[in-house]
């Protein structure tokens, strides 16, 4: 009995002792960000079912645990108290008899209205049949929805799914629901191959088609996807915004998130303007969407990646990252409703070392040869009374670097990562990338968010945002600020960031 409980004993030691060596090396291998989340091991793609509750954010994704390519859809499962520091869980939903577990949203559904119990955490997701689909069926996606009276620890999944059928249409999917308080009743916004459908349901089990928006409107290159539907305040006047993403068709190829602005009565949205706006003009931002249950305050994720490439980036246990989660307000410019987006100020709880400055000369300015060089992700900002001409270069000393900037002649901010390291999984990758400046002010702030494998730039306020994400030998550890102008730094601010996982 006791060389039994010995060898028990040594057999838990030894079981604890690689399942804490697991999951620390997990976040150390190479090209894994420092600041994003990202699962542990396997595939992860759209980000789905974003809601709080009780003091948490829950963040489902789209997930195959079993290998870092896409394959059969679950939903992953992780929280967070704060939006930068993430506890993985258990996967919460299967695939089951419908099908695959595709992109979809959560809510807290407080008033009972379903019947599941008060505050019950309520998932409206997609089931999608690959039974069907290879049988040559178009009727393959339908809506489902789940419950969970334990704040997402285990679901049960509704007996009358599916509670949207589909009308013969291949591609409709990705449910976003919100409650609609003048109207008490829950709204589904719902993406049809080329157009939105709006439904609408007191119960969120039995839905009716409201309208719908968009066949002939904004960008049309691929399909759309992954809408968003949410009012935004500004000084005092409700807009809505209508985040649609689009694949492929983005600014610079391949995956993009768009979005409309206007009104919406409960039954019908109507824009603002017809012209296409874009919520990320880099090429790795994709499937983005909101919280719920956040109040006024609208916080905005997206998929670090491009449908183009996502499946052959060069990491081997896992493939991709969320964006930095982002704060999305409104602004009128020029006549037209255009969305900001900024990084969400809980950024500041990985701040370590700081180093700031004031009105600095840039001719070649070496950032790191004050600041320290890079050793993780950083947060670079800087504003200037007149914007000019300027690059930030990142680099390592193996040659490889990435370079950020304005080019004053064309009014773009750019990203070139032509020569950033690996980027022979696509023909495109090293493409130069370009934003339209959109803010019509002298002045200019830039903030820079810095990862071991990408970059996120917020120009303007956050009126001109791109990401990019680079795979170089070795992580970049230097920056330097340089121009061709007379450019004056008004203020210079650089944080070094701590690992999230550390």
């Amino acid at each position: 009995m006791i060389a039994k409980a010995k060898w028990l004993l040594l057999t838990a030691f030894v079981i604890f002792f690689q399942t804490s060596w697991s999951q620390s090396d997990a976040y150390t291998d190479k090209h894994r960000p420092q600041i994003h989340f990202s699962p542990k091991k396997g595939w992860m793609n759209d980000p789905n079912g974003m809601v709080y509750l009780n003091g948490k954010y829950h963040l489902f994704y789209q997930h195959n645990p079993d290998k870092p390519v896409w394959g059969p859809m679950h939903w992953g499962h992780a929280v967070s108290t704060d939006l930068v520091h993430w506890e993985e869980l258990p996967i919460a939903l299967y695939p089951d008899a419908l099908g695959t577990i595709f992109s979809g949203s959560a809510v807290i559904d407080k008033d009972n209205t379903a019947g599941f119990g008060a505050n019950a955490m309520v998932a409206i997701y997609t089931s999608h049949s690959h039974a069907m689909e290879k049988d040559g069926f178009d009727k393959i996606e339908t809506q489902s929805i789940a419950y969970s009276l334990d704040e997402g620890k285990t679901w049960t999944k509704y007996k009358g799914n599916p509670v949207v059928p589909n009308p013969g249409i291949r591609d409709f999917r990705d449910p976003k629901v919100m409650w609609y308080e003048p109207a008490q009743k829950w709204i589904m916004t719902l993406a049809v191959t080329d157009h939105i459908d709006f439904y609408s349901s007191p119960d969120l089990k039995n839905w009716t088609k409201e309208s719908e928006f968009g066949k002939n409107l904004g960008a049309h290159g691929g399909v759309w996807e992954c809408p968003d539907l949410f009012p935004l305040s500004l000084n005092g006047e409700e807009v809505w915004v209508l985040i649609v993403n689009i694949n492929p068709g983005g600014p610079n190829g391949g995956s993009a998130a768009q979005y409309f602005t206007g009104k919406f009565d409960g039954h019908v949205f109507t824009p603002n303007e017809t012209d296409t706006k874009w919520i990320d003009y880099g090429p790795d931002d994709y499937a983005g969407i909101t919280w719920s249950n956040t109040g006024d305050r609208k916080i905005f994720l997206g998929w670090m990646s491009n449908w183009m490439y996502a499946n052959v980036v060069p990491t081997e246990k896992w493939r991709s990252a969320n964006t930095i989660a982002r704060d999305l307000s409104i602004e009128k410019a020029g006549g037209k409703y255009l969305v900001r987006s900024v990084p969400s100020p809980e950024i500041s709880r990985l701040y370590t070392k700081n180093y700031t400055a004031k009105n600095v000369k840039v001719k070649n300015l070496d950032v790191t040869a004050k600041a320290g060089q890079l050793t993780g992700g950083a947060e670079l900002k800087f504003d200037s009374d007149e914007l000019k001409a300027f690059n930030i270069v990142l680099s390592n000393n193996n040659g490889e670097k990435v370079v950020i900037g304005y080019d004053k002649a064309a009014n773009n901010y750019f990203i070139d990562r032509s020569a950033s390291g690996k980027s022979d999984f696509h023909k495109d990758f090293t493409n130069t990338l370009t934003a339209p400046r959109l803010s019509a002010n002298k002045n200019a702030d830039i903030i820079l968010v810095i990862d071991d494998a990408s970059v996120e730039l917020f120009a303007d306020g956050g009126l001109s945002v791109m990401t990019a994400i680079f795979f170089p030998q070795s992580n970049y550890t230097d920056i330097t600020i340089t121009s061709t102008e007379k450019l004056t730094i008004k203020n210079l601010v650089f944080n070094h960031l701590n690992s999230a996982w550390k």
